[in-house]
Protein backbone atom coordinates (compact mmCIF):
# COMPACT_ATOMS: atom_id res chain seq x y z
CA UNK A 1 0.00 0.00 0.00
CA UNK A 2 1.23 3.76 -0.61
CA UNK A 3 3.36 4.55 2.53
CA UNK A 4 0.64 6.80 3.71
CA UNK A 5 -1.80 4.30 4.56
CA UNK A 6 0.12 2.05 5.66
CA UNK A 7 0.01 2.64 9.45
CA UNK A 8 -3.94 3.16 9.42
CA UNK A 9 -4.28 0.13 7.19
CA UNK A 10 -2.24 -1.75 10.06
CA UNK A 11 -4.21 -0.70 12.75
CA UNK A 12 -7.27 -1.51 10.81
CA UNK A 13 -6.28 -5.51 10.60
CA UNK A 14 -6.10 -5.52 13.77
CA UNK A 15 -8.95 -3.33 15.23
CA UNK A 16 -10.90 -4.35 17.31
CA UNK A 17 -8.86 -6.56 18.94
CA UNK A 18 -5.57 -4.70 19.43
CA UNK A 19 -5.15 -1.02 18.88
CA UNK A 20 -1.60 0.35 18.07
CA UNK A 21 0.17 3.72 19.49
CA UNK A 22 3.14 5.48 17.88
CA UNK A 23 4.80 8.72 18.58
CA UNK A 24 3.68 12.10 16.40
CA UNK A 25 6.99 12.00 14.85
CA UNK A 26 6.49 8.70 13.14
CA UNK A 27 2.85 8.99 12.00
CA UNK A 28 4.04 9.83 9.00
CA UNK A 29 6.58 7.37 8.67
CA UNK A 30 6.54 4.59 6.29
CA UNK A 31 5.47 1.26 7.77
CA UNK A 32 6.05 -2.07 5.94
CA UNK A 33 4.74 -5.14 7.42
CA UNK A 34 3.43 -7.84 6.63
CA UNK A 35 0.88 -10.64 8.43
CA UNK A 36 0.46 -14.22 7.64
CA UNK A 37 -2.50 -16.41 9.16
CA UNK A 38 -2.87 -20.01 8.94
CA UNK A 39 -5.83 -22.43 10.04
CA UNK A 40 -4.35 -25.32 11.98
CA UNK A 41 -6.54 -27.17 13.27
CA UNK A 42 -8.92 -25.46 15.14
CA UNK A 43 -5.84 -23.25 16.17
CA UNK A 44 -4.51 -20.14 14.54
CA UNK A 45 -0.91 -19.68 13.90
CA UNK A 46 0.36 -16.33 12.67
CA UNK A 47 3.45 -14.71 11.29
CA UNK A 48 3.92 -10.91 11.95
CA UNK A 49 7.09 -8.85 10.36
CA UNK A 50 6.41 -5.13 11.44
CA UNK A 51 8.63 -2.47 12.56
CA UNK A 52 8.63 -0.83 15.94
CA UNK A 53 5.10 -1.45 18.07
CA UNK A 54 3.00 -0.45 20.65
CA UNK A 55 0.01 -1.65 21.24
CA UNK A 56 -2.95 -2.21 23.71
CA UNK A 57 -5.64 -4.31 24.56
CA UNK A 58 -7.87 -2.71 27.51
CA UNK A 59 -10.63 -3.46 29.03
CA UNK A 60 -13.13 -1.47 26.65
CA UNK A 61 -11.60 -3.70 23.74
CA UNK A 62 -12.31 -7.04 25.84
CA UNK A 63 -15.74 -5.44 26.45
CA UNK A 64 -16.43 -4.36 22.75
CA UNK A 65 -14.60 -7.48 21.17
CA UNK A 66 -15.16 -10.66 23.68
CA UNK A 67 -12.56 -12.61 21.86
CA UNK A 68 -10.64 -14.66 24.32
CA UNK A 69 -8.21 -17.17 22.93
CA UNK A 70 -5.35 -18.00 24.46
CA UNK A 71 -2.27 -16.48 22.98
CA UNK A 72 1.20 -17.83 22.57
CA UNK A 73 4.03 -15.45 21.42
CA UNK A 74 7.49 -16.06 20.58
CA UNK A 75 9.98 -12.68 18.98
CA UNK A 76 12.77 -12.65 18.00
CA UNK A 77 13.65 -9.25 20.67
CA UNK A 78 12.41 -8.91 23.85
CA UNK A 79 8.95 -7.00 24.38
CA UNK A 80 8.12 -4.90 27.43
CA UNK A 81 4.27 -6.34 28.58
CA UNK A 82 1.92 -4.68 31.19
CA UNK A 83 -0.59 -7.01 32.80
CA UNK A 84 -3.18 -5.04 35.08
CA UNK A 85 -0.05 -3.66 37.52
CA UNK A 86 2.51 -6.10 36.31
CA UNK A 87 5.74 -5.13 33.96
CA UNK A 88 7.62 -7.64 32.69
CA UNK A 89 10.10 -8.10 30.12
CA UNK A 90 9.63 -11.15 28.06
CA UNK A 91 13.06 -11.88 26.26
CA UNK A 92 14.12 -12.91 22.94
CA UNK A 93 13.31 -16.78 21.59
CA UNK A 94 11.04 -17.29 24.77
CA UNK A 95 7.43 -18.56 24.37
CA UNK A 96 5.14 -16.16 26.23
CA UNK A 97 1.12 -16.57 27.14
CA UNK A 98 -1.43 -14.11 27.46
CA UNK A 99 -4.96 -14.56 27.59
CA UNK A 100 -7.15 -11.93 24.95
CA UNK A 101 -9.69 -12.04 27.53
CA UNK A 102 -7.63 -9.79 30.07
CA UNK A 103 -6.24 -6.19 29.01
CA UNK A 104 -2.51 -6.33 28.11
CA UNK A 105 0.09 -3.78 26.80
CA UNK A 106 3.00 -4.46 24.37
CA UNK A 107 5.64 -2.78 23.10
CA UNK A 108 9.01 -3.88 21.43
CA UNK A 109 11.20 -3.11 18.45
CA UNK A 110 11.06 -4.02 15.32
CA UNK A 111 11.10 -7.73 15.29
CA UNK A 112 9.54 -11.23 13.46
CA UNK A 113 7.43 -13.45 15.79
CA UNK A 114 4.86 -16.15 16.25
CA UNK A 115 1.76 -15.82 17.56
CA UNK A 116 -0.40 -19.12 17.88
CA UNK A 117 -4.16 -18.69 18.91
CA UNK A 118 -5.60 -21.32 20.78
CA UNK A 119 -9.72 -20.66 21.05
CA UNK A 120 -11.46 -21.30 24.51
CA UNK A 121 -14.37 -23.83 22.91
CA UNK A 122 -11.62 -25.86 21.15
CA UNK A 123 -8.93 -25.78 23.91
CA UNK A 124 -11.10 -26.50 26.90
CA UNK A 125 -9.68 -29.70 28.48
CA UNK A 126 -5.89 -27.37 28.77
CA UNK A 127 -8.38 -24.33 30.57
CA UNK A 128 -6.89 -25.06 34.24
CA UNK A 129 -3.18 -25.47 33.14
CA UNK A 130 -3.45 -22.28 29.97
CA UNK A 131 -4.50 -19.79 32.90
CA UNK A 132 -2.46 -21.00 35.70
CA UNK A 133 0.33 -19.98 33.32
CA UNK A 134 -1.46 -17.30 31.42
CA UNK A 135 1.13 -14.10 32.08
CA UNK A 136 4.21 -15.74 32.29
CA UNK A 137 7.09 -16.60 30.04
CA UNK A 138 7.29 -20.80 29.67
CA UNK A 139 11.18 -21.15 30.41
CA UNK A 140 13.97 -23.78 30.28
CA UNK A 141 14.10 -26.31 28.13
CA UNK A 142 10.46 -26.79 27.59
CA UNK A 143 9.82 -23.14 26.73
CA UNK A 144 12.57 -23.69 23.78
CA UNK A 145 10.76 -27.10 22.45
CA UNK A 146 7.40 -25.71 22.21
CA UNK A 147 9.13 -22.69 20.50
CA UNK A 148 10.85 -24.91 18.25
CA UNK A 149 7.09 -26.82 17.70
CA UNK A 150 5.72 -23.12 16.66
CA UNK A 151 8.57 -23.22 14.03
CA UNK A 152 7.85 -26.10 13.03
CA UNK A 153 4.34 -25.33 12.40
CA UNK A 154 5.45 -22.47 10.20
CA UNK A 155 6.87 -23.89 7.92
CA UNK A 156 5.11 -27.42 7.84
CA UNK A 157 1.15 -25.98 8.05
CA UNK A 158 1.03 -24.09 4.54
CA UNK A 159 2.09 -27.45 2.78
CA UNK A 160 -0.52 -29.63 5.06
CA UNK A 161 -4.33 -30.99 2.74
CA UNK A 162 -7.52 -30.90 4.65
CA UNK A 163 -7.38 -34.45 6.21
CA UNK A 164 -4.14 -33.27 8.08
CA UNK A 165 -5.17 -30.26 9.20
CA UNK A 166 -8.40 -31.34 11.05
CA UNK A 167 -6.14 -33.42 12.90
CA UNK A 168 -3.81 -31.04 13.67
CA UNK A 169 -5.58 -29.39 17.08
CA UNK A 170 -4.99 -33.22 18.59
CA UNK A 171 -1.31 -33.23 18.04
CA UNK A 172 -1.42 -29.11 18.84
CA UNK A 173 -3.00 -29.36 21.99
CA UNK A 174 -1.20 -32.71 23.17
CA UNK A 175 2.31 -30.54 22.67
CA UNK A 176 1.18 -28.03 24.58
CA UNK A 177 0.08 -29.72 27.28
CA UNK A 178 3.24 -31.49 27.83
CA UNK A 179 5.29 -28.20 27.43
CA UNK A 180 3.40 -26.53 29.87
CA UNK A 181 2.05 -29.25 32.34
CA UNK A 182 4.07 -32.08 31.86
CA UNK A 183 3.50 -35.57 32.86
CA UNK A 184 4.42 -39.43 31.81
CA UNK A 185 0.92 -39.39 30.29
CA UNK A 186 1.20 -36.06 28.14
CA UNK A 187 4.58 -36.85 27.30
CA UNK A 188 3.21 -40.17 25.78
CA UNK A 189 0.64 -38.71 23.92
CA UNK A 190 2.83 -35.57 22.45
CA UNK A 191 6.08 -38.21 21.78
CA UNK A 192 5.39 -38.00 18.03
CA UNK A 193 5.50 -34.30 18.11
CA UNK A 194 8.04 -33.70 20.56
CA UNK A 195 10.27 -36.20 17.93
CA UNK A 196 9.63 -33.96 14.97
CA UNK A 197 10.30 -30.85 16.59
CA UNK A 198 13.73 -32.45 18.34
CA UNK A 199 14.32 -33.51 14.68
CA UNK A 200 14.02 -30.28 13.08
CA UNK A 201 16.55 -28.90 15.90
CA UNK A 202 18.80 -31.26 14.75
CA UNK A 203 18.61 -30.65 11.04
CA UNK A 204 19.02 -27.17 11.81
CA UNK A 205 22.34 -27.29 14.11
CA UNK A 206 23.56 -29.64 10.95
CA UNK A 207 22.42 -26.97 8.41
CA UNK A 208 24.45 -24.33 10.57
CA UNK A 209 27.55 -26.51 10.95
CA UNK A 210 27.79 -28.41 7.17
CA UNK A 211 31.09 -26.92 6.54
CA UNK A 212 32.70 -27.43 9.37
CA UNK A 213 35.62 -29.89 10.17
CA UNK A 214 34.41 -30.90 13.58
CA UNK A 215 30.78 -31.49 13.13
CA UNK A 216 30.82 -34.94 15.11
CA UNK A 217 27.93 -36.95 16.61
CA UNK A 218 29.65 -35.67 19.90
CA UNK A 219 29.71 -31.98 19.38
CA UNK A 220 25.89 -32.14 17.30
CA UNK A 221 24.46 -33.44 21.06
CA UNK A 222 26.18 -30.62 22.81
CA UNK A 223 24.40 -28.42 20.36
CA UNK A 224 21.10 -29.77 20.26
CA UNK A 225 20.87 -30.13 24.52
CA UNK A 226 20.71 -34.36 23.53
CA UNK A 227 22.31 -37.14 24.92
CA UNK A 228 24.10 -39.37 22.79
CA UNK A 229 21.16 -41.85 23.26
CA UNK A 230 18.77 -39.59 22.73
CA UNK A 231 20.23 -38.63 19.69
CA UNK A 232 20.94 -41.92 18.41
CA UNK A 233 17.46 -42.88 19.41
CA UNK A 234 15.90 -40.19 17.24
CA UNK A 235 17.71 -40.80 14.00
CA UNK A 236 17.71 -44.58 14.39
CA UNK A 237 14.97 -44.34 11.63
CA UNK A 238 16.72 -41.97 9.28
CA UNK A 239 19.96 -44.77 9.27
CA UNK A 240 21.66 -43.49 11.80
CA UNK A 241 23.34 -39.92 13.14
CA UNK A 242 26.41 -40.08 10.77
CA UNK A 243 24.44 -41.02 7.57
CA UNK A 244 21.68 -38.22 8.58
CA UNK A 245 24.43 -35.87 8.89
CA UNK A 246 26.21 -37.41 5.54
CA UNK A 247 23.34 -36.94 3.68
CA UNK A 248 22.90 -33.59 4.58
CA UNK A 249 26.39 -33.21 3.00
CA UNK A 250 25.81 -34.79 0.23
CA UNK A 251 22.80 -32.76 -0.82
CA UNK A 252 24.39 -29.65 -0.14
CA UNK A 253 27.73 -30.52 -2.37
CA UNK A 254 25.05 -31.68 -5.13
CA UNK A 255 23.23 -28.11 -4.77
CA UNK A 256 26.79 -26.28 -5.62
CA UNK A 257 27.63 -28.79 -8.11
CA UNK A 258 24.32 -27.92 -9.53
CA UNK A 259 25.05 -24.12 -9.09
CA UNK A 260 27.04 -23.32 -12.68
CA UNK A 261 28.41 -20.25 -11.14
CA UNK A 262 30.04 -22.18 -8.16
CA UNK A 263 33.68 -22.55 -10.21
CA UNK A 264 35.33 -24.01 -7.02
CA UNK A 265 36.74 -27.25 -8.28
CA UNK A 266 35.05 -30.36 -7.07
CA UNK A 267 37.57 -31.94 -4.85
CA UNK A 268 37.33 -27.77 -3.10
CA UNK A 269 33.61 -28.36 -3.05
CA UNK A 270 33.49 -32.15 -1.35
CA UNK A 271 36.52 -30.77 1.10
CA UNK A 272 33.99 -27.94 2.52
CA UNK A 273 31.74 -30.53 3.60
CA UNK A 274 33.87 -32.70 4.67
CA UNK A 275 35.08 -35.72 2.51
CA UNK A 276 38.90 -35.41 2.14
CA UNK A 277 39.07 -38.44 0.21
CA UNK A 278 38.30 -38.51 -3.33
CA UNK A 279 37.81 -42.36 -3.88
CA UNK A 280 35.60 -42.65 -0.85
CA UNK A 281 33.89 -39.37 -1.80
CA UNK A 282 33.01 -40.17 -5.35
CA UNK A 283 32.02 -44.05 -4.31
CA UNK A 284 29.67 -42.40 -1.85
CA UNK A 285 28.40 -39.52 -3.81
CA UNK A 286 27.65 -42.20 -6.70
CA UNK A 287 25.68 -44.30 -4.59
CA UNK A 288 23.29 -41.51 -2.95
CA UNK A 289 23.02 -40.24 -6.74
CA UNK A 290 23.26 -42.59 -9.02
CA UNK A 291 25.35 -40.22 -10.91
CA UNK A 292 29.64 -39.16 -10.28
CA UNK A 293 30.28 -35.06 -9.13
CA UNK A 294 31.40 -34.94 -12.67
CA UNK A 295 28.28 -36.30 -14.33
CA UNK A 296 26.21 -33.75 -12.32
CA UNK A 297 28.58 -30.50 -12.98
CA UNK A 298 28.45 -31.11 -16.96
CA UNK A 299 25.05 -31.70 -17.02
CA UNK A 300 24.58 -28.37 -15.10
CA UNK A 301 26.44 -26.68 -17.29
CA UNK A 302 25.57 -27.89 -20.35
CA UNK A 303 21.94 -27.30 -19.42
CA UNK A 304 20.64 -31.23 -19.44
CA UNK A 305 19.17 -32.49 -16.62
CA UNK A 306 20.56 -35.86 -15.40
CA UNK A 307 17.81 -39.28 -15.26
CA UNK A 308 16.75 -39.31 -12.44
CA UNK A 309 18.28 -42.14 -10.12
CA UNK A 310 16.16 -45.49 -10.32
CA UNK A 311 13.73 -45.55 -6.71
CA UNK A 312 11.85 -48.03 -5.51
CA UNK A 313 8.21 -47.16 -5.35
CA UNK A 314 7.07 -48.00 -1.69
CA UNK A 315 3.18 -48.36 -1.52
CA UNK A 316 3.72 -50.08 1.81
CA UNK A 317 3.00 -48.73 5.19
CA UNK A 318 6.24 -49.31 6.64
CA UNK A 319 9.29 -48.59 3.71
CA UNK A 320 12.20 -50.72 5.09
CA UNK A 321 12.55 -54.16 6.93
CA UNK A 322 14.47 -52.01 9.54
CA UNK A 323 10.84 -50.57 10.74
CA UNK A 324 9.06 -53.23 10.43
CA UNK A 325 11.19 -55.15 13.05
CA UNK A 326 11.24 -52.13 15.20
CA UNK A 327 7.66 -51.75 14.65
CA UNK A 328 6.19 -55.68 15.48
Amino acid sequence: MPSRQQRDAWRAWFNPVFDLNWDSDEAELPFEAESTTWSAGGAILSRVRAPKLHSLRGAHHVRRDPTDHWVFAIGTVESHITLGDRDLLVPATAPFLISLGDPVESRREADDRLHLYLPRDRFAALAPELDRVRGQVIEGGLGQLLADYLRLLERAVPGLVADDLANLGDAVQAMVAACIAPSAARAAQAATQVDLTRLERVRQAIRRRLHSATLTPASLCRDVGMSRSQLYRLLEGEGGVIRYIQGHRLRAIHAALSNPADDRSIAAIAESCGFYEPSTFSRTFRREFGATPSDVRAASRCGVPLPAAWRPQMQAELASLSACLRAF
